[in-house]
């Protein structure tokens, strides 16, 4: 006999057997893997674009991205700081608002925690919107769109997943916290894979402005698919689609693969280098 779904902590409270046990275990593996490769991102954030505001060397943010930081534009350069800023803390924060054992052993930790998330993911959503209407992207029109839609999608799940908590929707909480959750590691993704994808294919598609085919799709394909996954999640670990375990959970330990081999190569070669030398001052 199947198990019920507890919407309070997310989990299914008894039966399902190993179709379940899977999902759940697969589940748990890829928030580890997350949060250990988002955490090394985030901190790698907070040290190279947050260690360049001291330092007043606002042009090194053009290392990773042109044109993020342009003299003359304060408002835009102030925008994406508090996109960098609040992007950082959700990335190492989000994962812990994933853990049934947070929510329940400490729900007082876990709604601060949570009340604190939601404000910096509205944040990085509106200061990235604002940067583009201030100063739009590098890669033009489709970046503009894609990255626009990406921010508004922030706002938005940020608002309902703050809305659904208040009315005690915690069926509606959860999906939108993990729908949140999938677009806030999305700037971690989108890095990800285009490095992948230099690796793989020697840039093909890419162009310096960012206006190739590659660039195009990337403008779209670093957060879409992230909340399909997370939406596929939510459904397969509900009664009625038991069926959807084990394909879902094959999909997540796939995830969690790439997110692994990614984090070795990135913190080898990337993250860590560029801690060090923010931390040293260079």
């Amino acid at each position: 006999m199947d198990g019920s779904f507890d919407p309070s902590t997310g989990r299914i409270r008894k039966g399902g057997g190993l179709p379940r046990a899977l999902l759940r275990w697969s589940g748990i593996a890829l928030t580890a893997s997350s949060w250990l490769s988002a955490g090394l991102f985030g901190a790698y954030i907070l040290a190279f674009y947050g260690g360049a505001v001291p330092a007043d060397r606002l042009d090194q943010w053009n290392r990773t991205l042109p044109r993020l930081y342009e003299p003359g534009h304060p408002a835009a350069a102030f925008a994406v700081g508090l996109h960098f800023a609040a992007g950082g803390f959700i990335l190492l924060a989000g994962p812990i608002q994933l853990m049934g054992a947070v929510r329940l052993r400490w729900p007082r930790f876990h709604r601060w925690v949570g009340r604190s998330y939601v404000t910096a993911a509205g944040i990085a959503g509106a200061g990235g919107l604002l940067y583009i209407l201030l100063n739009g992207t590098i890669g033009g029109l489709p970046m503009n769109l894609g990255f626009g839609l990406y921010g508004a999608l922030m706002v938005l799940a940020s608002i309902q997943t703050y809305r659904h908590a208040r009315a005690r929707r915690f069926d509606l909480h959860r999906l939108w916290a993990t729908r949140l959750f999938a677009l806030a590691i999305g700037s971690w993704l989108y890095r990800m894979d285009y490095g992948f994808w230099s690796l793989l294919t020697g840039d093909a598609g890419h162009t310096k402005a960012f206006d190739g085919s590659f660039d195009v799709v990337m403008a779209f394909f670093f957060y879409l698919p992230n909340l399909a996954l997370a939406d596929l999640f939510v459904r397969a670990q509900k009664p009625k689609a038991a069926w959807l375990r084990i394909p879902a959970a094959l999909v997540l330990t796939g995830a969690t693969f790439f997110v692994l081999l990614g984090t070795y190569y990135f913190t080898l070669y990337y993250w860590l280098p560029g801690i060090m030398k923010s931390l040293s001052g260079q």
